[in-house]
């Protein structure tokens, strides 16, 4: 489930901040200030308005200072420029600036708080990316924060200030770099047969909870007919749980424990025709406040991977119920530690040193941030053999999450979303980047989550899902319903009415939808 760190527009939601690997270019600054010339300050808006102004900052230099006094009571001061868009476009970009803070109060959501913020239009909405949960008093210190602009936008801005709180920030030295640019075409892409890991037609099934036992297997394959289960390896929760700590013997000892309970179901699946998905749900260290992936922030914790995964894959060579390995669901790097590799590096590492060990299964990798299918198109295919592309579909979030962590509800599929129509058309331009990635390097595709929330209006979760498949069936996809037996808000076994948390008597449209496409599989 795609969890989002930081606001966004509901029509723009999955393309999340785009924290993505760098794929090619030499780092190119295309906007700095110091705000201590005039030079400086030109093109800067609302700069001597009410609690905007220029006043001392780093170092006795000049800096930007906004404030909202307590008295006035928490409410939103800025200052934005427009950025140079040219050369902008199809980039990724490394935001940054010195703060510093005196008694900001606690927002009432991550989003608000100190702001730090790019903000972009493109025919497809509106984007807002920044560092979430920035508030409180202390001294210089830098908040940065990768992003992503459209190739597409019309417009990005850079947004200093306060949104929904009291107190007085400064910003200095602030700087936007282009780290990466979209990832290249590769001219020679295989032609013929496509690698997927197995030798079926299709595989189709769903992500399942992590206390499904041998009697819902056989309600899933059995009765349902699906012939394909993502299996969560996930410790107490996501996006958090145990291993934030970062305590590596208990990760260690969690993992074994994992391996012992996917051990003692496996015959249930041969006995129903399950080919399974390992998928690392919970990575070594876990998760920070900003939902980013400890993975990238300390070596030992890289180190750790790629030993958990040489383990795995030394247990289940030769395993033929076991379809392949994820290795880690909906990475976020965030900005990377020192000495640490960025995703697309220790994804090729981990690949490689499961290659070592098992040449049969199929590695499967999402990109970062979070799986979307617009992060694929920043994120070239690692060079080891044998590799499944994922990524997760839930577009346009305002619709599929309505009513998750009091998002508002009442949103129709289809219809119009954000101030942009979404129907089949609109679902096949979301998927488009991971078709473009399918046609451009001849690799496949699994879609490893999609869903829509069960209490969406009338029909509009059965009528998303239905068109979503459709789109996937088209382009050969293999897929995974998010999620069976799970938290109950995405169960297709469960009605539409929220309050109800008993499962309904007679299957539901959403159910009914599943089953007849999981009749199709084959054993």
């Amino acid at each position: 489930m795609i969890l989002l760190p930081c606001r966004l527009s509901p029509a723009a939601c999955c393309l999340l901040a785009l924290l993505l690997p760098c794929v090619s270019a030499a780092s190119e600054t295309v906007y700095e200030t110091d705000f201590d010339s005039p030079a400086a300050l030109e093109g800067w808006r609302s700069i001597g308005a009410s609690g905007v102004q220029l006043t001392a900052g780093l170092e006795d230099s000049q800096s930007l200072s906004v404030q909202i006094p307590v008295s006035e009571g928490p409410g939103h001061r800025s200052a934005s420029i427009r950025l140079p868009l040219e050369k902008l476009k199809g980039t990724r970009v490394r935001v940054e600036a010195m703060v510093r803070a005196e008694g900001v109060s606690q927002p009432p959501n991550p989003w608000n708080g100190i702001k730090v913020m790019l903000h972009t239009v493109s025919p497809e909405g509106q984007n807002w990316q920044q560092q979430n949960s920035v508030f409180g008093t202390f001294d210089w210190k830098p908040v940065r924060f990768l992003a992503a602009v459209p190739q597409d936008a019309t417009q990005a801005t850079l947004i200093l200030g306060l949104e929904m709180v009291t107190g007085r920030v400064w910003f200095d030295d602030v700087k936007i770099t282009v780290v990466s640019r979209r990832r290249p075409v590769d001219p020679s892409a295989k032609l013929g047969p496509v690698y997927k890991g197995h030798d079926l037609p299709r595989l189709r099934g769903a992500m399942i909870g992590p206390h499904v036992n041998a009697d819902d297997l056989r309600v899933l394959g059995g009765e349902w007919k699906a012939n394909h289960v993502r299996w969560q390896f996930i410790w107490g929760g996501f996006p958090h749980g145990p291993a934030d700590n970062g305590d590596l013997d208990a990760y260690n000892r969690w993992i074994d424990s994992q391996i012992e309970r996917l051990d003692s179901l496996l015959p249930v699946c041969k006995e129903v025709g399950i080919h399974v998905l390992i998928d690392l749900h919970t990575p070594p260290g876990g998760r920070n406040q900003a939902k980013e992936c400890n993975l990238f922030k300390e070596v030992r914790f890289q180190d750790c991977f790629v030993d958990v995964w040489k383990k795995i894959a030394a247990h289940y060579r030769g395993e033929k119920q076991v379809w392949g390995y994820d290795l880690v669901n909906e990475p976020v790097e965030g900005m990377v530690g020192e000495g640490v590799l960025d995703w697309h590096a220790l994804a090729a590492k981990t690949a490689r040193a499961v290659r070592a060990i098992d040449a049969d299964h199929a590695i499967i990798i999402e990109p970062a941030p979070w799986g979307s299918p617009p992060s694929l198109e920043f994120f070239e295919p690692i060079d080891v053999e044998r590799v499944v592309y994922s990524v997760h579909m839930y577009q346009p979030h305002q619709f599929t999450h309505q009513g998750v962590y009091d998002a508002p509800v009442g949103v129709t599929y289809p219809g119009e979303i954000d101030g942009r129509y979404w129907d089949k058309d609109a679902l096949r331009k979301a998927l488009k980047p991971a078709v473009d990635y399918q046609r451009d390097y001849g690799v496949h595709i699994y879609i490893g989550e999609f869903s829509a929330i069960r209490w969406a209006p009338g029909t509009s979760a059965r009528d998303y899902l239905r068109d979503v498949i459709d789109v996937m069936e088209e382009n050969d996809w293999d897929w995974a319903y998010h999620a069976f037996r799970e938290w109950d808000g995405w169960s297709v076994e469960h009605g539409p009415d929220k309050n109800d948390r008993s499962r309904a008597e007679q299957p539901t449209d959403r159910q009914k939808l599943l089953t007849r496409w999981f009749e199709k599989n084959e054993r």
